[in-house]
């Protein structure tokens, strides 16, 4: 079986909703990656001032981000974005029976929604902060995301995200060279920050870090990857079982990098944050020029 040319480039979102539904239950044994990236966004957030009275994370799977988000806006209003259903049953922590039962007490789960980035069940200019951990790199195109993300902050909102780099699993895209895509599809930073800016925002933040993973083989780099429910959902995967040979030679590659006794996972971590501004034109292109009247001494 070869791969089709006209499957190449495009993610398979039904399998990123399956694979995500299939570890739901046991994902919080296998999120340590995305808590950990978690907490490096969350300290950027030391640095920016914003009271938000609603914050909105896309690709939320089971709520990781909202015990850091709502320490840090106890007032305001967390909504939850992810296109795995079971993601956002499994994660739900309603509060207890017998405050329900007696009508007291916070709710302590945000508001979650089963829905696509890339098409925002919200009003425009309802949101204050977008935050998305992760998410990106699982999208045919990040664009669409991006420009709904634009729509519903108000102005004075702000974007921030993580995704994953081209150098995401180099290791194991050099290693397997059967003409199949073995990872996702990953935008460069540069790439990405051009995208930002052409949907809208202004005064955008990008940078980049390498994180090393090490195994001590590659069955356990998949197995872990299995369990995030990480595995490549490119329409250009392999549909069908690795033959032997392909599968000997991969393996072989792979070995070859082993350094100090473990095999590498190269994870190119990119940050990214900007703000909507007050817009510069109307819908049909025609400029907005704003003065200040000079107030009555």
């Amino acid at each position: 079986m070869s791969p089709t040319p006209s499957h190449a480039g495009f993610v398979d979102r039904q399998q990123v909703s399956r694979r995500f539904g299939r570890v739901a239950r046991t994902y919080g044994e296998a999120d340590f990656f995305a808590r950990e990236i978690d907490r490096r966004m969350q300290e950027r957030l030391d640095f920016v001032t914003l009271e938000p009275k609603r914050v909105l994370d896309l690709g939320c799977s089971r709520g990781g981000s909202f015990p850091g988000l709502a320490t840090r806006y106890p007032d305001a209003q967390l909504i939850g974005l992810d296109v795995a259903p079971a993601m956002l049953a499994t994660g739900r922590m309603p509060r207890p029976g017998w405050q329900r039962w007696l009508g007291i007490g916070k709710p302590s789960e945000p508001f979650r929604i089963a829905a696509d980035a890339s098409n925002l069940p919200l009003k425009s200019r309802s949101t204050a902060l977008v935050w998305s951990n992760l998410l990106l790199h699982w999208l045919d195109d990040p664009i669409p995301a991006l420009a709904e993300a634009h729509r519903v902050l108000d102005v004075g909102g702000l974007l921030m995200f993580s995704t994953l780099g081209p150098d995401t699993l180099k290791e194991l895209r050099s290693s397997f060279v059967d003409g199949y895509a073995h990872t996702q599809r990953f935008a460069d930073m540069h790439d990405l920050g051009d995208m930002v800016v052409g949907c809208g925002f202004a005064d955008p933040v990008m940078d980049m870090e390498v994180v090393t993973l090490t195994y001590d083989d590659l069955d356990a780099l998949f197995a872990e990857l299995r369990a995030a429910g990480s595995t490549c959902a490119m329409k250009a995967r392999r549909h069908c079982l690795t033959g032997r040979q392909t599968w000997a030679a991969g393996r072989a590659a792979y070995e070859a990098m082993r350094q100090g006794g473990k095999l590498p996972a190269t994870f190119e971590v990119i940050y990214g944050h900007a703000w909507k501004t007050a817009p510069k034109q109307t819908q049909d292109g025609r400029a907005i020029i704003r003065f200040d009247l000079p107030r009555k001494p």
